[in-house]
């Protein structure tokens, strides 16, 4: 038996936020456990670029994108977050190039696509609380994430964390 999202539910409701499900899965990796880091940008992409660049170290970048339409990542950048440790991210936002990110070890949840990338001409912030789709999001949480949903909490579950990183493993070593 597979074990996933509902059964962290079920077992911790109390301590989780639900993101709604407006978020699609992209990456190789279907499912993911790993502490975030935080990122807000608005159609400026290159302090992601450089986020990306800085060792991941086995977490998930949550990125506020403020929903624009026009792609804030692209399968260079899914490149560069594998090669350095990045194991994915959640995007308020849009990304391109996904025929090719869905084939990296990599979990990637975003809004949607978008093939027209965004300008570079805003300010973006690193290490700060978001907030989005009702969620209130703190650099250090605890995200886990599968095909049925997108959680948050403040603490980790260890029970899980092998569990769901398992294919990010499998997929990393092919």
């Amino acid at each position: 038996m597979q074990l996933g999202t509902p059964d962290i539910c079920d077992q911790y409701r109390e301590k989780l936020q639900v993101f709604p499900p407006v978020f699609k899965s992209y990456g190789g990796c279907k499912s993911v456990a790993a502490q975030i880091e935080t990122l807000k940008i608005y159609q400026d992409n290159a302090m992601f670029w450089e986020v990306l660049r800085q060792p991941g170290l086995g977490r998930v970048l949550f990125v506020d994108a403020g929903a624009d339409y026009s792609a804030v990542m692209g399968d260079k950048m899914a490149v560069i977050a594998v090669e350095n440790g990045w194991y994915g991210m959640v995007i308020n936002g849009y990304i391109r190039d996904t025929a090719i990110i869905k084939t990296l070890p990599l979990a990637v949840w975003a809004l949607g696509s978008c093939p027209m990338k965004g300008t570079m001409v805003s300010e973006a912030k690193l290490a700060v609380n978001l907030s989005f789709q009702s969620i209130n999001i703190e650099p250090g949480m605890y995200v886990y994430a599968d095909e049925d949903g997108v959680l948050l909490s403040q603490e980790t579950f260890t029970e899980f964390d092998d569990i769901f990183n398992q294919q990010h493993r499998l997929i990393s070593k092919n």
